[in-house]
């Protein structure tokens, strides 16, 4: 029983940061896209310009869907929820939007920095949510191999 307590606290401590990550991460795009950004915004050709609303749109998703399913995780943690209602497909990670390298090389440095660092953080939370599923089913190469072992 003391392990799984610890491995409860554990997984709180990591939601709980996460989630400070992605709230500061939040913040830093909303002061980049609503300040900072607007200088470089207005280097770009009127194309790249729309490319670049579109990123932050993209971050913007990314982070919402990490924080939506970070705060399921902290409902969880806090008895609010069950641990089957939280897998319930709408309280799951969405799908992220994808970034195009060439896309990517496009943009001003700080665009780049975020689009990155959402990246980063959306992919380690797909990471802990597909742990949550259990481990992947065996693959039938795998499996016919163990038959064989258990033959012979």
């Amino acid at each position: 029983m003391e392990t799984h307590s610890s491995s409860a606290v554990v997984q709180r401590r990591l939601v709980d940061s996460l989630y400070v990550e992605a709230m500061v991460l939040a913040d830093e795009a909303r002061a980049y896209f609503d300040d900072g950004g607007r200088g470089e915004r207005a280097m770009l050709d009127p194309m790249t310009r729309v490319v670049f609303s579109c990123e932050s749109l993209k971050i913007t998703t990314r982070l919402m869907h990490v924080i939506a399913w970070l705060l399921t995780q902290r409902a969880v943690a806090a008895g609010e929820i069950s641990a089957v209602a939280a897998r319930d497909p709408a309280r799951l990670l969405g799908p992220a939007p994808r970034t195009e390298e060439r896309v990517l090389q496009a943009m001003p440095n700080g665009t780049r920095t975020l689009v990155a660092a959402s990246i980063d953080l959306y992919r380690r939370v797909e990471r802990i949510e597909r742990a949550h599923e259990g481990p992947p089913p065996a693959s039938p190469a795998r499996a016919m191999f163990d038959r064989l072992a258990l033959a012979l």
